[in-house]
């Protein structure tokens, strides 16, 4: 990347690492796989009562041994939605050429309200018990909207900035834009950054009667989370010049962050002007990232099951790029409606679908989101040059 910006671009952030867990399974080639045309077969959830969720297709993440992956110590009392966080950074850690936790790298995670799950059941048990207080104590940590960026601080070892951001359907944009701005001011060099969302009766229940999605639309969970840092000097290699001081080029990263914008638009917008926000909002994204509309190669977007919002996106997004855009992902139609998580697990789904191609270096994607709330956002990616 250039060692000096364009007037009225942003500081480029690179993505060295990224952990998945979806119902395609663990990892980013396994996500590929289910966004290529691997079918994934519906079936209830995980759980001791299935019959407990309304009738609709369901697309829970496959059976995780999460002792297997993260040992057995200080899981007994951690919910569904914090263990998927920690599983998603472990896969993220790993994937990285250092897999040594620095202390001073932070977490930020987005999310709907936590853990909807444990929240519910905390406050049925205070109604149902002889006594308010005969509760199981041990899961009330569960029902704090930041528990699961805490425990990854707490099982990482990790001091850096934590935060939780809730934002509905645009949670992870609003992660990944609240991380670009810490690390742009070097509150912290490394962060893990994503959005995990959990798959429980209580969430079921509230997509079932709102009629928000689609009857073909299937309901999702699951975590993805990003190893993102300031950007170095770049080698000429295309890798990066002596990160460790040793005088050898490390390997290029996943991907280079270039801009992240969100905007609000009022709860009670009409459609057109939701869609010309968003156009909007791409837009801004693209000028603060020195891109052109013609380099854009690949759209990652997030509205498929929602009534109404597809049309949006997509009228949205052919506005800014003044074309159709030719290669477009959309996850959630492979493993469901993911929600706060679903903006993590596009630009997932485009750094996989990158990776299997011998031809992405240098190309240009975005990530889109909107929300029947009024949330409009966008993320702005670029594929590391060829190394050698």
């Amino acid at each position: 990347m250039p060692k000096t910006l364009p007037r009225g671009t942003v500081e480029p952030l690179a993505i060295t690492g990224a952990g998945v867990v979806s119902a395609a399974g663990l990892g980013l080639a396994a996500l590929g796989d289910a966004i290529a045309g691997k079918p994934l077969a519906d079936s209830p959830p995980a759980d001791p009562q299935p019959g407990d969720y309304p009738a609709g297709p369901m697309r829970p993440v496959p059976p995780v041994d999460f002792a297997e992956h993260l040992g057995r110590k200080g899981l007994r009392h951690l919910d569904r939605t914090t263990k998927l966080g920690l599983l998603a950074c472990k896969l993220a850690l790993d994937s990285t050429d250092d897999q040594a936790s620095d202390p001073a790298t932070g977490v930020v995670m987005g999310t709907s309200t936590g853990s909807i799950r444990s929240t519910a059941e905390f406050c049925r048990d205070t109604l149902v018990h002889d006594r308010p207080y005969l509760v199981d104590a041990g899961s009330f940590p569960n029902t704090v909207m930041n528990c699961c960026a805490g425990q990854i601080a707490i099982r990482y070892g990790l001091h850096g900035v934590n935060a939780t951001l809730a934002g509905g359907q645009l949670s992870s944009v609003l992660a990944l834009r609240y991380a670009r701005n810490a690390l742009v001011g070097r509150q912290s060099p490394r962060l893990l950054v994503g959005g995990v969302e959990e798959l429980g009766p209580q969430s079921a229940w509230a997509w079932h009667l709102a009629g928000g999605l689609a009857p073909e639309a299937g309901l999702g969970e699951g975590c993805a989370v990003f190893s993102v840092s300031g950007a170095p000097e770049a080698a000429p290699d295309g890798g990066t010049a002596d990160p460790a001081g040793d005088g050898r080029p490390a390997a290029p990263p996943l991907a280079w962050l270039l801009a992240c914008e969100v905007a609000y638009l009022g709860g009670e917008v009409h459609r057109g002007r939701l869609a010309e926000g968003l156009a909007g909002v791409i837009a801004r994204a693209m000028r603060r990232s020195g891109v052109r509309p013609e380099e854009v190669d690949l759209v990652s977007m997030g509205a498929c099951g929602h009534r109404g919002l597809r049309r949006i996106e997509e009228r949205a997004v052919t506005a800014a790029l003044e074309r159709v855009p030719e290669r477009v992902l959309r996850a959630g139609e492979a493993i469901g409606e993911c929600y706060s998580a679903a903006g993590a697990l596009q630009l997932a789904a485009l750094l996989g679908e990158w990776q299997e191609r011998p031809d992405s270096a240098g190309r240009v994607g975005l990530v889109t989101a909107v929300g029947s709330d009024g949330n409009a956002g966008c993320v702005v990616v670029r594929a590391p040059a060829p190394v050698g």
